[in-house]
């Protein structure tokens, strides 16, 4: 094989057209794994492929592209590096949109390499294309050229390059072509500044970050919106979070809640405003977040009575964001009826209404309601029944009547309340106490699907843990109970059918 590779090769070389033989050649780089295809590539004159990509024709450039993605990727960085640079350089500028990400991915490699990044640090222009590449019409190259530079600023002089020479007043340049691509730029800039603190130094002090901060309150609601989702991904880290609190941003964006009131806009931009506090909460202290800025709260209670589902949806994912933590849990019950009120709200979301709605109600019910074995004390499992409780006057045959109804994903939701229960000794004894309820459980005809099976494998083998389910379910119960979990998620009954003879 690597004969007729080298042959090919050369006969591709000497004719003008070589469509058939680059597509012999392809079938033949396909049918060697990587590993072994190294050593058959590496003293190719790559350059023969390479030079077919200076062409209009479709069929040819997709041939090569495929061709080069295939043996590049069997080729060291450093040999890319060493070897190829100035092809790939070219690849950047070329118009077909595959060339230039084939060039983006095989640059991406070799700044992850210690050795071959230094030769792409020493090179300004290959990195200058690559950020002109930031501001392509197609955003499959925007991206890999936003993550190759990413991948540039792992290190020291990867930093050094792009903010402490010249190409910072190109990735300025670039930033100013328009709105889409300034938000690109940012991107960058937000996946650089995640990685340390130093890395979130260079970005601040080449005024980046005030700048994306700055964007919070422009008049463009639209931009607005996309801001806060970038200042949300910053605060992902926690360098990033102290940086934010140093500058004043919670307070900002606790204000925006409380003077969304006024904004007829501002559903365009609130939903990001309460969700950057959710992520804030799950990651600091929900405790500390809902004290410091109530706007937050307050305004999530408000949005489960909204009637936009959009902003009830997101109350809902937060709610259930807070509630699925011990501590989230205590907050919420601090608020006494305010709280109850909202819960039952959800209830009646669950019931009825739009059923991606009803799917995330659920989910939050279940994480509300949630306790691990660990958290079960008394006064825990006290307010898990009772919020449970408040969801209606008989709440397991609420929530079983939705299990029952022919959507898969209510199914499930369903479901996995039920699982939340089974766990904490009040769910068993309401079980066991819900006539037919232990049989619902074992009657593997209810849920076809994949999804449900495992769902119902799952209520099963939550039981079957807990440390209290065989003294309250009984031991005739509990035994059935293993006895499904042994058969696994996906046992079929045999059925046996007698054929009479002479019947039709």
């Amino acid at each position: 094989m690597a004969a007729s590779i080298e042959s090919l090769f050369v006969e591709i070389a000497s004719l003008e057209e070589p469509i058939e033989e680059l597509q012999t050649l392809k079938t033949a780089v396909l049918s060697i794994p990587v590993s072994a295809l190294r050593d058959t590539v590496s003293g190719l004159r790559l350059e023969v492929i390479f030079s077919l990509l200076n062409t209009n024709d479709r069929e040819k450039i997709e041939l090569c592209v495929d061709i080069l993605g295939r043996i590049l990727l069997a080729l060291s960085p450093v040999h890319l590096a060493q070897n190829c640079r100035v092809e790939l350089q070219a690849g950047l500028k070329h118009p077909d949109d595959t060339v230039k990400i084939l060039a983006l991915t095989q640059i991406g490699r070799m700044v992850l390499n210690h050795e071959a990044v230094t030769e792409i640090q020493n090179n300004q222009d290959i990195l200058r294309e690559v950020i002109h590449c930031i501001r392509g019409e197609k955003m499959s190259v925007a991206k890999e050229a936003i993550r190759a530079l990413a991948k540039l600023s792992h290190s020291k002089a990867g930093l050094d390059a792009l903010f402490r020479s010249d190409l910072l007043k190109d990735l300025k340049d670039v930033m100013a072509t328009s709105d889409i691509v300034r938000y690109r730029v940012y991107e960058l800039i937000v996946d650089i500044s995640s990685v340390s603190p130093v890395s979130l130094g260079y970005c601040a002090n080449s005024s980046f970050i005030s700048q994306l901060l700055g964007e919070l309150t422009g008049d463009d609601v639209l931009v607005r919106a996309t801001a806060i989702e970038m200042v949300t991904t910053l605060s992902h880290s926690q360098h990033g979070r102290q940086y934010l609190a140093q500058q004043g941003i919670m307070d900002k964006i606790s204000n925006m809640i409380t003077g969304a009131k006024s904004d007829p806009f501002s559903s365009f931009y609130l939903p990001g405003l309460v969700k950057f506090f959710g992520n804030l909460a799950i990651m600091d202290s929900p405790q500390h977040v809902c004290e410091t800025y109530p706007a937050f709260q307050n305004k999530v209670f408000e949005m489960t009575i909204d009637p936009d589902p959009v902003m009830t949806g997101v109350a809902l994912d937060t709610l259930g964001i807070l509630g699925s933590t011990v501590e989230g849990k205590q907050v919420l019950q601090k608020t006494g009826e305010k709280f109850h009120a909202v819960l039952k709200r959800m209830s009646q979301l669950a019931s009825g209404g739009a059923t991606e709605l009803r799917v995330r109600c659920l989910e939050a019910i279940s994480l509300l309601i949630t306790l691990q074995a660990e958290q079960q004390t008394e006064d825990l499992l006290v307010l898990t029944e009772s919020w449970f409780h408040l969801l209606s006057n008989q709440p397991m045959e609420m929530i079983r009547n939705i299990s029952t109804q022919p959507f898969p994903e209510l199914h499930c939701r369903a479901l996995r309340i039920f699982t939340a229960i089974a766990s904490q000794p009040w769910g068993q004894r309401l079980m066991i106490g819900t006539p037919g309820f232990m049989e619902f459980i074992v009657d593997r005809s209810t849920g076809p699907t994949k999804e449900a099976k495992d769902a119902k494998f799952e209520l099963v083998g939550a039981l079957v843990s807990s440390s209290t389910a065989a003294d309250i379910l009984g031991s005739q119960h509990y035994l059935r109970l293993r006895s499904y979990l042994r058969e696994g998620a996906y046992y079929v009954t045999a059925v046996a059918t007698v054929t009479t003879e002479g019947a039709d």
